[in-house]
Parts: structure tokens; sequence; C-alpha cells
């Protein structure tokens, strides 16, 4: 097939450079402008354009996809289909309507759950155990069109959003070359979505990472994985953002209660936090300003005494 590509952060890289060495041949890489970035707030080019850049694959970076200003463009390239990993920008039915293949795309979850732009870190947040890479062709819909292929992946106990945001997008450039050959040969049927099983994974806001101390403890250990490394979870701790990186939810049992959010040196080996129900352990924090440590090291720097205890939070 004659292919363009619409791709932009680290997530499709491993799609392109799946292309790049296929049978297929790309035409173009569409991607996002480049951004101010680092305490210079220099222009970076995004990864998907210096990967392009390097194979000399012509890039093309529209703020605005208008009609009037993009479809003689796409026309021109005169592609078979569009294939779109976290472009970051919605295709309207004009534009999907120029390949007489149609537009396909990689989605990092087990449609029709996870539907929208972070499906990776809620599904890790809402404690599933298996997700799945989806190939799917586009509509004009959110996440809404038939899909093609589907691989299950085990979620760990320890995975964060780092991990398995890796993991599915190299299965997500083998699935995608799958799909594309199997389309050349006749070979696959496409499935509508069940929309009464559909959920919806938003994008995640700084917000998200505030921790409620009255959650369960394992609802909490989810989240701090979720949200590893953006927006990473957080509380304050005598007035400053004290980031949790790693803990664990466990259980113990203490002589006396605690209201939630009570930060406990509980002996030599153990830092917890009460929470709505169940324990959190610490592993690693980072209070503000300062570099990330264990939870150990943290609570002899500012010097928590064992059987006293601090209340989290605002």
């Amino acid at each position: 097939m004659r292919l363009a590509f619409m791709g932009t952060p680290e997530f499709a890289v491993p799609t392109l450079q799946a292309l790049l060495a296929s049978q297929h041949s790309l035409q173009a890489v569409f991607t996002q402008p480049d951004r101010p970035s680092g305490r210079g707030e220099q222009l970076v080019p995004p990864l998907v354009k210096q990967l392009a850049l390097k194979e000399e694959i012509p890039v093309f970076q529209p703020e605005v996809l208008k009609q009037s200003e993009w479809e003689s463009v796409f026309r021109d390239l005169s592609v078979d289909a569009f294939v779109v990993v976290a472009y970051g920008k919605i295709l309207r039915p004009w534009l999907l309507e120029i390949p007489k293949w149609g537009a396909y795309n990689v989605h990092a979850s087990l449609l029709p759950k996870y539907r929208g732009a972070a499906p990776i870190a809620w599904a890790i947040a809402n404690g599933e155990s298996v997700t799945r890479i989806t190939t799917m062709k586009l509509d004009a819909g959110l996440d809404t069109g038939d899909i093609l292929l589907q691989k299950a992946v085990q979620i760990e106990a320890t995975d964060t959003a780092a991990d398995l945001h890796h993991r599915l997008s190299l299965l997500g450039a083998t699935l995608m070359i799958e799909t594309l050959d199997g389309l050349e040969r006749g070979a696959l049927r496409p499935i509508p979505q069940d929309s009464r099983l559909a959920s919806h994974a938003p994008m995640l806001k700084k917000s998200d990472g505030e921790i409620r101390w009255d959650d369960a403890a394992d609802v909490i250990a989810n989240r701090i994985r979720a949200f590893n490394p953006w927006p990473g979870t957080y509380t304050s701790f005598r007035g400053q953002i004290l980031k949790i990186w790693k803990a664990r939810s466990t259980k113990i049992l203490l002589g006396e209660s605690y209201p939630a959010g009570s930060l406990l040196y509980h002996d030599a080996h153990q830092l917890l936090v009460t929470c709505g129900r169940g324990f959190l352990q610490l592993d690693e924090v980072q209070l503000q300003n300062r570099r990330r440590t264990s939870a150990l090291d943290f609570v002899h720097g500012v010097r928590l005494a064992k059987n006293q205890h601090l209340v989290l939070g605002r």
C-alpha cells in the first residue's frame, strides 16, 4: 500500500519504524508542530518528525487541518490509506474519505472500553488486570470505528503507565503491519463496536494526581502506578508538595486508630499512611524542590520519630 503516517509522540515511533521496514510505501508523515520545551523554551521537534527526516520522508506539521488548506495536499499524495497513531488531532469526515482504503488507528485499550486520550492510565487506575491493543478503522466518532485486530496484554501488579506504554507501543506496531497485510489479502472482517460496553478515558489533568486519603489503599496504589510519570501523585507535607512515586497497599494491625492520611513511621522498615481502608506503604517519594529518594531516607531527613504521626493533605 501507499501510505501516509500521522503520529507525534514516543508511542507512535515503533509503528513508524515498522512501516519503514515493511513492504508498504510511506509517502509522507504528518505530525504536530514543534513545541517549546525545557527551561530555555527552545522549539523541539516531535520524535516522529526526527525519525522521518532521518529516513528522508517528507514531513508536514499543520497547526490546524483546514480543508481549504490541506485537502489538495492529501489528494496529491494519492495514498491508499492513512495510518494514525497518537496524532493528537481529530480527523474530520472530509479527510477520512480521501484514501480509498480509509484510515487505520492503533489504540491502546480493550475497545470499546476506554475510548479517549488516556486509556493506559485509566485502565491501571481502575484496577484492570488485562488490557488490549486494538487496530480499528477510523470514523467520525471518538474511537468508535470498526475493530480489525486485538491482542490481550497482562497488566502486572507493579506496572506503571510508562511500563505498559512501552509494551503496548511495540505490540501496536506489529499489529498494525498485520492489519495492513490482512486488509490487502482480504483476510480481515471489521467488527462493529458495541457502544453499550463503552467507557471514556479522558485526558489527564494535574488535579487527577492529588491523593484522596479517604480512598482505599489499593485504589490509591493503583492511581500512583497509573499516573507515573504524569501527572504524578501528590499530597502535602508540612506545607510542601510531596510526590509519591512508588507505594503499595499493605495489611497490618496497629494497636490504635488514626485518621485517614496519617503518616506513621511504623518500624525500621515501614513508612505507612492510613487510608479510608487499609494502609499504604511508601517506597519512593520526592519532597518539593528535592530529589526522589527512598521513603526511609525521607523519614530520616524530616526527622519523623517512631510512634509520631502527621496528617498529610490539605
